[in-house]
């Protein structure tokens, strides 16, 4: 007999973990390219992130994402960083390597390919919201393209400063650290403000950072990382205002088939997740 019945595993790590959709793509990827994958959403504890890394372990499994609170923890419990991983400090995907677990990052180079094509980083000015793992692999990435300038807004000042200093030292990118400590307006210059925070995740979907959405420009492009809900509230109140806007399943779906990919060799079909995430979302509306 010559099929097997042992699935190949991935995952993701998480805290909360409920309301990621990411599962729901990942699987459908699975199935129209005809893989015995599965794709398992796991609620990790801090606490127990070493548990977890060691359970993947001994199930063999080939692979895993990170999201908050473990992409910079995670890397404590791995054999080994790749490249953008090591730039950025933080890991979103985990790929089994002979019997080594290596830290990949994903984020940015999904979040740069789901900007429109219409938007030429070459030369513009970026707001950043926070300095965690998806603030710093988005700065990281936007350097590279050719993003000028990056303002890092956040409540912690160290951690701004630390990323600023990351950009400004390891990429041609000039970089500023801004201490959010109220109600800030946007700068005149920025071109693109993200979202990079976890403000307005479900269920806390009334939420918004605290910018003066009067301060937003028609002309700007604003993006939030956060999936669920597709609109957020800052996302509508920029639309209000006339902004160009970019939802979180299209840094979502890219950085989740860069990293089944990783996982399979497999360059997946992106419309396939995308449409299987706005089927869920459509459905409980």
């Amino acid at each position: 007999m010559s099929r097997t019945f042992l699935s190949q595993l991935t995952g993701s790590f998480s805290m909360p973990a409920a309301e990621n959709p990411t599962v729901v793509m990942m699987e459908a990827a699975y199935r129209h390219h005809g893989l015995d994958w599965r794709y398992l959403n796991c609620e990790v504890t801090p606490a127990l992130l070493a548990d977890a890394v060691r359970g993947a372990r001994a199930m063999n499994w080939a692979g895993f994402n990170c999201s908050i609170p473990h992409k910079v923890a995670v890397i404590d419990h791995l054999d080994g960083l790749g490249e953008s991983a090591q730039i950025i400090g933080a890991v979103n995907t985990v790929v089994r390597r002979g019997d080594r677990y290596i830290g990949e990052n994903t984020d940015g180079r999904g979040f740069i390919a789901s900007l429109p094509q219409t938007f030429d980083c070459r030369g513009r000015s970026a707001l950043l919201l926070g300095a965690g793992g998806a603030a710093r692999a988005i700065a990281v990435e936007l350097a590279l393209s050719g993003i000028g300038q990056i303002l890092v807004l956040n409540r912690d000042a160290g951690r701004g400063r630390e990323l600023a200093s990351l950009i400004s030292g390891k990429t041609a990118a000039s970089a500023e650290a801004m201490v959010w400590d109220g109600v800030k307006k946007i700068p005149q210059q920025v071109d693109l403000v993200v979202n990079a925070t976890s403000i307005g995740l479900y269920p806390g979907v009334s939420a918004c950072p605290d910018i003066d959405p009067d301060s937003l420009r028609p002309e700007q492009l604003v993006a939030d990382v956060i999936p669920n809900p597709p609109e957020t509230a800052f996302l509508q109140a920029a639309k209000q205002r006339g902004c160009t806007v970019l939802d979180g399943l299209g840094m979502l779906v890219a950085q989740g088939a860069l990293a089944l990919q990783y996982w399979t060799g497999v360059e997946v079909d992106r419309s396939v997740m995308r449409r299987e995430l706005a089927s869920v979302f459509d459905s409980t509306e």
